[in-house]
């Protein structure tokens, strides 16, 4: 009995290993280099991916002959070159910071909206059962793959003949009318994932769909919502197009007024590094701000 089954557990052994999955080229690499080196690798990776904001630092804190003079890493052989006042000219610069004013006015409400508005629609498309419910879903999925430059010149008469072209509340509309598409399609996603016995239980004890979306709903697309947030925030604070097709001279945001100081490149290298920098440390300070839920809600859905 044992000489017959021996060949069988050899063929069984045989086919589990053969049966089992290959590692990758990547997982294999790392397997070899050892954890250490990738580590490393990694470090000097993003070092240099850094240093060109390690050199707007350092330029911003430099006047404009020490810019002119030579390159940002001689601060490190001569440390007195730093100084506040690039920063100082800039709070004195009303332009600036009246700017910095507008695209906090504008990036603000436009990413508040958005999520709101989104999410409300997304609940719907995905819990609420009503007529033409499919095509509006594809109708916000068509909406994706327009591009921002076909309305440009329409939506451009329709705020002028409504008093709205120059003013912030035209930038934050036109915003918020392109950002839905996007931030509808991928709350969607996300709260079609959301167990259905919750939502059922949910409705068996009596709550309405506000009590529901509040209650159960938000508490779990936390990390979605929170992810939208930042991309939206981002994608309005950097955004340069739209604000120097609807935005006038007392409406531009910081994109704009650096844009126009490029023209004097060689003379005012101190306020572009100085302006430059301080519109970086805001959207960098909101994403480490939101860093927790950002990772969650990327990685929502990847694993059940």
């Amino acid at each position: 009995m044992t000489a017959a089954t021996a060949p069988e557990r050899v063929r069984i052994v045989e086919v589990a290993v053969s049966g089992s999955p290959r590692r990758g080229l990547l997982s294999r690499l790392v397997g070899r280099l050892g954890d250490g080196t990738v580590q490393v690798a990694l470090a000097v990776v993003a070092l240099f991916w850094l240093m060109p904001v390690f050199g707007l630092l350092v330029s911003s804190f430099r006047d404009e002959t020490d810019n002119n003079a030579g390159g940002w890493w001689t601060v490190f052989t001569k440390p007195a070159q730093l100084t506040l006042e690039n920063y100082e000219g800039l709070a004195a610069n009303e332009t600036v910071l009246r700017s910095f004013l507008n695209t906090v006015l504008i990036t603000v409400p436009s990413t508040v909206l958005v999520v709101v508005i989104s999410a409300l629609a997304a609940y719907a498309l995905s819990w609420i059962e009503f007529p033409g419910r499919g095509w509006v879903t594809t109708v916000v999925v068509g909406l994706l793959v327009m591009p921002v430059q076909v309305a440009l010149i329409p939506v451009a008469k329709l705020f002028g003949a409504l008093g709205l072209f120059g003013t912030i509340t035209g930038v934050v509309l036109f915003h918020v009318a392109f950002g839905l598409p996007f931030a509808i399609f991928l709350l969607r996603n996300f709260f079609t994932g959301i167990p259905r016995d919750l939502v059922e239980a949910a409705r068996m004890d009596g709550a309405r769909e506000w009590l529901i979306f509040a209650k159960v709903v938000l508490p779990i697309g936390k990390p979605a919502i929170a992810s939208l947030a930042i991309f939206e925030f981002l994608w309005v604070w950097n955004d340069l197009l739209v604000a120097l097709v609807f935005a006038d001279q007392d409406s531009a945001p910081i994109t704009v007024v650096l844009r126009g100081q490029l023209r004097q490149f060689g003379t005012n290298i101190d306020l572009l590094s100085s302006g430059a920098f301080l519109s970086m440390v805001v959207p960098l300070g909101v994403f480490l701000a939101f860093q927790r839920y950002f990772v969650q809600g990327v990685l929502a859905g990847s694993t059940k």
